[in-house]
């Protein structure tokens, strides 16, 4: 099942929304539909995230003027998702030794 990233502006404001669905054949309008909200935190709060949940969390579909979305990336699986733990978030240095000396 695909998932689409959505970068767009609105009152002046870029945000960025992913979907399950989307639908391109108004000649105006991109419909976005089943929204994936970024999920809840206990241990951090994301402002941007928080704000986006607030915002569209209630919304069952979205239409917005083709003149506002700059980009729809497509995607096979959530390019956001961490299956386990132990994958390393975003902005985490990891260190390999796949360049280094072999004895």
């Amino acid at each position: 099942m695909s998932i689409f990233r959505i970068h767009f502006t609105w009152q002046e404001k870029t945000y960025t929304l992913k979907a399950r669905s989307l639908d391109m054949t108004h000649p105006y309008f991109v419909a976005i539909m089943d929204l994936v909200l970024p999920a809840e935190s206990h241990v951090l709060i994301n402002p941007a995230d928080d704000e986006i949940r607030k915002k569209f969390g209630s919304v069952r579909q979205l239409m917005l003027p083709f003149q506002s979305v700059s980009l729809i990336e497509e995607y096979t699986e959530d390019p956001d998702y961490r299956e386990n733990d132990k994958a390393p978030a975003k902005a985490e240095v990891v260190f390999s030794d796949r360049f280094g000396k072999k004895t």
